[in-house]
């Protein structure tokens, strides 16, 4: 089934991605940046990490074929990984579901009757984005290196597997839009970002 088209509203245009959620004033990131350097890039890290999957939402067709799914179905499933995995899969059953979720949606490569609309997918995206802008702004670098309770992994160890995870669905969602459109979407990088150049812009325009 198609997903729903519902025109995105005053905060969900390209124009309104925020700022990456910073939660400091600019003197508290230089401080965190001296003492806890890791935890600092990562905390920018992340930030970029989900302003390039923006992109990858506002620039492919969310009802383009990718192995028989809808693209909007690994979407979810992306946004519902970081969401259960980036800060403590130990207790991912404890989480709340969102309230639209249907057992094994988040799996493309499952049938599901239901159709999420665009509006729902990105205010889950908002949601989610914050929560784990607001979950790293607390880490110090000793804390990057502990186990959360009931993990195998660190929190740096957790962290690094969602990013894996969320820019190899980024990758495909772009693949998508290149080849349907020709135009290559824009991933920006980190030194863009700390200079915020060009942060609204959809597509790589770039000559090089």
């Amino acid at each position: 089934m198609p997903i729903e088209t519902i025109a995105a509203g005053p905060d969900q245009t390209p124009q309104n991605r925020g700022d990456g959620g910073a939660a400091h004033t600019e003197g508290a990131k230089k401080a965190k940046e001296s003492e806890s350097p890791n935890a600092a890039a990562l905390e920018t890290s992340v930030a970029l990490m989900f302003h390039n999957l923006r992109i990858a939402m506002d620039t492919v067709d969310w009802n383009a074929n990718i192995c028989g799914a809808p693209a909007w179905r690994y979407i979810y499933h992306t946004i519902h990984s970081a969401h259960k995995w980036f800060i403590n899969p130990g207790r991912r059953f404890d989480e709340p579901e969102p309230p639209f979720h249907t057992p094994k949606l988040d799996w493309p490569d499952t049938p599901a009757d239901i159709v999420l609309s665009r509006e729902t997918l990105y205010s889950y995206y908002e949601q989610v984005r914050k929560k784990i802008l607001d979950y790293v702004g607390t880490l110090d670098d000793a804390q990057l290196s502990a186990r959360p309770e009931g993990c195998v992994g660190t929190r740096l160890t957790l962290a690094l597997g969602q990013f894996r995870h969320m820019y190899a669905h980024i990758g495909i969602l772009n693949g998508i839009t290149i080849a349907n459109t020709g135009r290559y979407p824009r991933i920006v990088n980190e030194s863009a970002w700390r200079e915020g150049e060009g942060l609204e812009e959809l597509y790589d325009t770039e000559v090089r």
